[in-house]
């Protein structure tokens, strides 16, 4: 849902309507006041302010809760409760303040690679986006845990694409490409995605699998991912990861459900319910992973 905009030589103001995406709230959470003007620089900025102040988190699947993707629940629990999500959440909020702002964007979908054994067939279960500009097209991506892109990638360049963190290549293959990430000094892939255009349908019946499939990873673990402009964190069932920018890991095991909630609260800067299904659930997770 677009607003209405007036346009000052200074500032550009929004009057959201009450059924859709609070903007001015969206832009508080992510920390972001800079340009509004839908060009490549605000694409940028607002990509790596969102990357860097939405943790992601399958909070709601672990617990056996329903994930929502309309935008009323989005904005409540992303923007006002502080919460975070995985990337159905993310980039479809993404997506609605880039709208917003006049961004022409589209939805598309991708199987995942990463850490799937070679000649594997993933479900098209990854959600990302297509912005088109009128220099070129752009994949955003805001949603893909602990390598979320930090940066839009240029669609049809083939060369490497530094980031404000790793640096990633679109590798053209028959008729998708694949993205591909520099770990380590090594390329990994991470999804392969074509240009078909998905809709609300699509995401609702891969959403749904994703979040209540017995075996599906959402719903049997803990999945938590921060990125700081120095440094990404990773938190996998009892396994905490902190990957430097300069190349240094650290990992540590935490000993018992109650480190892993204040880790929760205070690495991943989030806000989690006093519930004893939490407690029970992180019982079970405390076995650190092979």
């Amino acid at each position: 849902m677009k607003a209405n905009a007036l346009v000052s030589p200074e500032k550009t103001f929004f009057k959201i309507k009450k059924d859709g995406l609070d903007l001015e709230r969206y832009l508080a959470r992510i920390n972001y006041s800079g340009p509004l003007a839908p060009t490549l620089e605000t694409l940028q900025q607002l990509h790596f302010q969102h990357a860097i102040s939405i943790p992601f988190e399958n909070l709601n699947p672990f617990l056996k809760q329903p994930v929502a993707l309309d935008i009323e629940s989005l904005q409540r629990k992303i923007v006002e409760e502080g919460r975070g999500g995985y990337c159905f959440e993310q980039n479809q909020l993404f997506a609605e303040a880039m709208r917003a702002l006049g961004f022409q964007v589209k939805g598309l979908a991708a199987r995942v690679l990463w850490n799937v054994p070679v000649g594997v067939t993933t479900a098209r279960a990854h959600m990302l986006l297509l912005v088109h500009l009128e220099d070129a097209d752009y994949i955003a991506d805001v949603g893909f845990g602990g390598l979320t892109l930090t940066s839009p990638l240029r669609l049809l360049e083939t060369g490497d694409q530094q980031t404000p963190h790793e640096t990633f290549k679109l590798v053209p293959q028959e008729n998708e490409f694949v993205l591909q990430a520099k770990v380590q000094g090594t390329w990994k892939p991470m999804y392969r995605f074509s240009l078909q255009e998905q809709f609300a349908p699509d995401y609702e019946v891969s959403n749904w699998f994703t979040s209540t499939h017995p075996r599906s990873p959402f719903v049997n673990g803990l999945m938590f991912a921060r990125t700081t402009p120095d440094s990404r964190y990773a938190l996998r069932n009892s396994e905490l990861s902190i990957h430097h920018r300069n190349g240094i890991t650290e990992k540590q095991v935490l000993a018992n459900p109650a480190q892993v909630k204040t880790v929760i609260e205070e690495v991943f800067k989030l806000p989690l319910p006093n519930s004893p299904e939490l407690d029970q659930s992180l019982h079970l997770i405390m076995q650190p992973l092979d």
